[in-house]
């Protein structure tokens, strides 16, 4: 299996950026689902971003306009770019990968917005 590792995570300040990566070995990520989910303690996971292959995005209503989803499927990697962060958005952050053969997770990266 195809086991993603997150990584990028760390503190800032309320209105802040941060950018998360997640990378991904094997030849079939560049046609492979990636979502970026957040849970925070005592929370169920939410998705808060997704890609296709093709680079269609998806977005929660609460990251809008100040979130962004990429890949770049030639290093065989994801990225979320958080701009204006809120205290709300902490939590630990994972990414998935799927196929239609295939669901994986990484381990997951912590993100802490506090002042």
């Amino acid at each position: 299996q195809v086991q993603p590792v997150e990584s990028g995570g760390g503190l800032v300040q309320p209105g802040g950026s941060l950018r998360l990566s997640c990378a991904a070995s094997g030849s079939i990520f560049s046609v492979a689902y990636m979502g970026w989910y957040r849970q925070a303690p005592g929370k169920q996971s939410e998705l808060v971003a997704g890609i296709i292959g093709s680079g269609i995005t998806n977005y929660a209503d609460s990251v809008k306009g100040r979130f962004t989803i990429s890949r770049d499927n030639a290093k065989n990697t994801v990225y979320l770019q958080m701009n204006s962060l809120r205290p709300e958005d902490t939590a630990v952050y994972y990414c998935n990968l799927r196929t239609a053969s295939l669901n994986t997770w990484g381990q997951g990266t912590q993100v802490t917005v506090s002042p």
